[in-house]
């Protein structure tokens, strides 16, 4: 909230509008959409490595594929953003994933499967990018993290929805290899089903205004005062007036941001971009998407039965869902640094303690087994480790990314963060079968010693954003 002497008191002005809250929970589907395609490879990944005779390397980048193509999008969706507006942007992502999610079903071998993977990724990528901008932007801070966080939900929601219908179409053909309808292998459907939540988003983001500061930055006042009317019940000229000074000034010096405006003394760009880019990495490197794309096959690989591995994963993505209503209501209380703190040091310890679970392993390969107490005591710190990213860098971080940078540079800047976020999950999820090949207990402690690290970098370089306008964001 601004400081300034102001001619009329925001904080009164602007409501938290059960329409906001409608129009930001469209948005976020995206963010289901995210959670749902990049999580669906979960079911299948044992059925395509033994149907396409892959590696663990060809595995990994089967699996991983994707996530380059998100790179690719979450690069380029902030100057379509600019270009073309929040809303059609994302209208263009839907299109996007319907048509990799019909592409990935009906694939032949492994390398048309890695390019409809890759355009579902730039799909995601996009609406990873431009579902918490626009909610950022649409939001009164009051509120602006607990609908920012309606982006995790979402994601969250995705991750569930995508494992339970693995599990549910895997366990009505008989296992993900064998026939279901119309001849298609029950892992075909997986990739199918991620259709009708792609056409429900594209469908419901026709329904949502354009953000006011896209619109004021292209110059278009009276079509910005009607969605600020409308969006926050400001009935005030004089409270309409003000707030689109303070947009208008804050846009004033760069209404179509480049790469260049993120330039700073710090190896060459902003601060404020390192940080972005950093708290981006750090969420990949502690390695939380592998336990959601590799986890059936994971809890298969160490003596669970595949149904057994199935329903273990949605467990997980239950509890996901939960700890993330917690973060939601905890946001604009507690703040994001305090979560984000507690989230670092909780991760460290859950994951050094599966590493040591690990290490007891007996056997090798296809006899590879975990014994008792050290298989419970894995599935315990598991979900204990899910429950502290769930409450912390899972939401946390897009939140802070939709709202941290200011609003000059915010679309282009969150474009990068974005693509470095896609880029560390690349490498982390592309390299998990071939670190676990060298020893689960090595890959998981390698994910400790990062969660250790992301508890120093946020101590000593994140900032607290809560209450702040997007006005007041410093560079």
């Amino acid at each position: 909230m601004s400081t300034r002497e102001t001619p009329v008191d925001l904080a009164l002005e602007q409501r938290a509008t059960a329409r906001i809250v409608l129009i930001a929970a469209a948005a976020a589907l995206g963010g289901f959409l995210f959670g749902f395609d990049t999580a669906v490879i979960n079911g299948a990944v044992e059925a395509i490595r033994g149907g396409f005779q892959l590696d663990a390397a060809r595995i990994g980048i089967a699996v991983s594929c994707a996530l380059l193509g998100s790179a690719v999008g979450a690069w380029y969706a902030g100057t379509l953003a600019d270009r073309l507006g929040r809303v059609r942007t994302m209208q263009v992502a839907a299109l996007l994933l319907a048509a990799s999610a019909i592409g990935s079903g009906l694939v032949t071998g492994m390398w048309d499967l890695i390019l409809w993977r890759v355009v579902g990724g730039i799909g995601v990528g996009m609406a990873s990018v431009i579902a918490p901008t626009y909610i950022a932007e649409v939001s009164p801070a009051h509120v602006r993290g607990r609908l920012g966080s309606l982006q995790q939900l979402a994601i969250v929601l995705g991750i569930f929805a995508a494992l339970l219908s693995d599990a549910w179409l895997a366990s009505a053909a008989g296992g993900a290899e064998e026939p279901l309808w119309f001849g298609l292998a029950a892992w075909r459907w997986m990739f199918l089903a991620a259709t009708i939540p792609a056409l429900v988003y594209g469908a419901l983001v026709l329904g949502v205004p354009e953000s006011p500061r896209h619109l004021v930055a292209r110059g278009r006042m009276a079509e910005a005062r009607d969605v600020l009317r409308e969006v926050l019940a400001m009935r005030s000229d004089a409270a309409l007036d003000f707030k689109l000074g303070e947009i208008e000034r804050s846009l004033k010096m760069e209404y179509r941001p480049r790469l260049r405006d993120l330039r700073g003394p710090r190896f060459g760009l902003l601060p404020v971009v390192w940080v972005g880019i950093l708290l981006s990495v750090f969420q990949q490197f502690v390695g939380i998407n592998v336990i959601f794309y590799y986890s059936s096959a994971l809890w298969h690989s160490v003596g669970f039965s595949e149904a057994d591995s199935f329903s273990i994963t949605v467990v997980t993505s239950i509890i996901n869902v939960l700890v993330t209503l917690v973060a939601i209501a905890l946001v604009d209380k507690v703040g994001r640094k305090p979560l984000l703190v507690v989230g670092s040091a909780g991760m460290a310890v859950t994951l050094a303690l599966m590493a040591w679970c690990f290490s007891e392993a007996v056997g090798s390969g296809a006899g590879l087994t975990l014994p008792a107490p050290w298989n419970i005591t894995a599935l315990i710190a598991a979900n204990a480790y899910v429950v502290f990213f769930g409450i912390s860098w899972g939401p946390m971080v897009w939140v802070l990314l939709g709202e941290m940078f200011p609003n000059r540079i915010r679309a282009v800047a969150m474009a990068v963060a974005a693509a470095a976020q896609w880029l560390a999950n690349f490498v982390i999820t592309s390299s998990f079968p071939a670190l676990a090949e060298i020893g689960l207990s090595f890959a998981y402690g390698l994910y400790a010693a990062f969660a250790l690290i992301s508890l120093l970098f946020v101590v000593f370089a994140v900032r607290e954003t809560k209450g702040m306008e997007l006005e007041d964001m410093p560079g």
